[in-house]
């Protein structure tokens, strides 16, 4: 089973749907103990950064999300999951992330129109099992106002928006997606199937 943390913001049911229609068992849960038990997690994500990362804390999720990536869980974090993931974010002031990857996030630079939103390609960097059925240059869909800064060793893919940003980043069982998979076709249907290969 893969839990999808429920914790107030994202678009879970879409990323639910995602993952039924590929065969995959899912659950949306805000419960530690369900979490515990599931074979990996995807964190989703809408919305601003501040109102996220306090949910969290007040659910009392962190400890929960920590625990799991140290005993080596697969964790996917989508949109403004993959950015929670980081040490620090800048959007509408200062705060602090999970920490769980090196990197923060930052507003695009001026002059870009904001959000960022609609199809753009992804870019290889380097292999992974999370882009085995997926091309150089294929189309995601993306919706996002900031971007991470990220070491150059996690990023999986960039795409091209007025500078170069991390679209995909993963370090060991951790991934990120900048753009919304379940929003990104069959692409995304791609992405979404090799993570759950690689829980399996």
């Amino acid at each position: 089973m893969i839990a999808i943390i429920d914790y107030g913001v994202g678009n879970l049911k879409s990323v639910y749907k995602a993952l039924l229609k590929l065969g995959y068992n899912s659950k949306i849960t805000d419960n530690p103990n369900e979490i515990d038990d599931a074979k990996g997690i995807i964190l989703p994500g809408v919305g601003a950064f501040r109102d996220a990362i306090y949910s969290l804390r007040n659910k009392g999720l962190i400890s929960t999300i920590k625990r799991n990536v140290n005993n080596d869980k697969p964790l996917l974090g989508i949109c403004l999951g993959m950015q929670l993931l980081f040490e620090k974010s800048f959007e509408d002031g200062e705060y602090e992330g999970l920490g769980i990857l090196k990197g923060e996030v930052v507003k695009f630079k001026k002059g870009m129109v904001v959000p960022h939103m609609g199809w753009n390609t992804l870019e290889i960097n380097k292999d992974s099992k999370i882009i085995n059925y997926i091309n150089d240059k294929d189309y995601v869909y993306f919706v996002h106002s900031y971007y991470v800064k990220a070491q150059e060793d996690d990023v999986v893919c960039w795409t091209q928006y007025g500078n170069e940003f991390p679209s995909i980043v993963q370090k060991d069982n951790v991934i990120g997606m900048q753009f919304h998979p379940e929003k990104s076709g069959n692409t995304g249907l791609a992405l979404l199937k090799a993570f759950g290969e690689m829980i399996q």
